[in-house]
């Protein structure tokens, strides 16, 4: 059993087991089925086609529960907007909860990476990010209508079709909809095998750092070219060096291409830089950093292009409100949960950013996001789809 998650007698509580919690174990069979049939339903972010499948297969799910609709997202595949029919005749405000349809696995994945129950786990392409974080809302929302818990507040579900991609066309709509919320609740998996919820991530960007240089003939004329590839050398070390771990400042050069053959001096060169951020305050002081950089060959130029594309997610006091509601409604159902920050970025970043109470990682308990292991925890699946619906019910 997972080290903060404890039920039943176990876990010392000796009230009468939670109705949400409940429903959710007595359907753990139908929410393994659901998402076979998610997982089975291959969604790459680079395959738009794939993507509205998969946007067609949830509608389809919930067209009877929903007022669902779908919005172009020009070269990604559709948005999908779901208005849930929740009991509770008055509702005062909204709840949005965010998710994304695509995953990074190309299509064909699942000949290597079927899905499959094992080892207490459910495996495949998607599984644990977060095509589960998808099926537990579903579920959460089926346990108020047919238990009719009132909730009340509007809930909107949004799933993205980009996320994995930077959220280049599905940003605004998330942007919007947050700003008539009085919270987000973001599926994506939780921290670890203990599943953590996220109350902060590092904001994210990426720089390309292009030098062009003068090419010549490496043997005959070697002292009339400028390389690039040298100057981009000397670049990336000084560019390394803006990392500063102590403010939680992160600066990585990972691709690096340039020249076209040995024997030539390099005209042109290139680096692609992740740059992570704790504070949203440091980040113009970074951007800054790359803009200045001067050439230390004064035959070569450097041209700079990007900047932050996800503002950090800091932990505000709204996020913490939120984080202790989740908490006191987890004591209901036998689960101690503990808060996170993660260097990873999510829509959540965006919404956050806005000063909407966010609470991220609220879908599965697993490891292996993005990786062969991809896998989530049976056994905590039940009790995070309980506190998906006793949050709708809450807010």
């Amino acid at each position: 059993m997972a080290a903060n998650m404890v039920l039943g007698r176990e876990s010392g509580y000796h009230t009468a087991v939670d109705p949400i919690l409940s429903f959710a174990q007595a359907h753990e069979a139908e929410m393994v089925a659901m998402l076979r049939r998610f997982v089975e339903c291959e969604s790459p972010s680079d395959d738009a086609a794939a993507v509205d499948r998969f946007v067609d297969l949830v509608a389809d799910t919930v067209v009877n529960d929903a007022k669902v609709k779908t919005i172009r997202g020009g070269k990604f595949g559709r948005l999908m907007v779901a208005e849930m029919q929740l009991p509770g005749r008055r509702k005062s405000g909204q709840v949005l909860a965010l998710g994304h349809s695509d995953t990074v696995w190309p299509m064909g994945t699942l000949r290597t990476m079927p899905f499959r129950q094992a080892d207490g786990r459910l495996w495949g392409p998607g599984a644990l990010d977060m095509k589960a974080g998808i099926v537990f809302f579903l579920f959460a929302a089926r346990a108020l209508r047919e238990l009719d818990i009132a909730a009340p507040s509007k809930v909107l579900l949004q799933l993205n079709p980009d996320e994995e991609v930077g959220s280049e066309s599905s940003r605004a709509l998330t942007e919007k909809n947050a700003a008539r919320s009085k919270a987000v609740l973001v599926l994506e998996p939780g921290t670890g095998l203990t599943g953590k919820l996220k109350t902060a991530r590092k904001g994210v960007g990426d720089f390309t750092v292009t030098v062009k240089g003068r090419a010549s003939h490496s043997g005959v004329d070697f002292q009339a070219g400028a390389s690039a590839v040298l100057e981009l050398a000397r670049q990336v070390e000084r560019i390394a060096g803006f990392t500063q771990l102590e403010r939680g400042i992160t600066v990585n050069p990972g691709v690096i291409a340039g020249g076209t053959r040995s024997n030539v001096v390099a005209a042109e060169a290139h680096a692609e830089v992740d740059i992570r951020v704790l504070r949203l305050r440091d980040a113009p002081a970074l951007e800054k950093k790359f803009r200045t950089l001067k050439p230390y060959d004064k035959r070569c130029t450097i041209e700079i292009s990007g900047g932050l594309n996800r503002p950090p997610m800091e932990r505000s006091a709204g996020i913490v409100k939120l984080f202790r509601l989740a908490q006191v409604l987890g004591r209901e159902i036998g689960v101690a949960l503990e808060e996170s920050l993660t260097g990873g970025g999510s829509d959540g970043n965006f919404t956050a950013a806005l000063g909407i109470p966010t609470l991220d990682g609220l879908g599965a308990v697993g490891e292996g996001a993005h990786a062969v292991n991809e896998s989530l925890l049976v056994n905590r699946m039940a009790d995070r789809t309980a506190l998906i619906g006793k949050l709708l019910a809450g807010l």
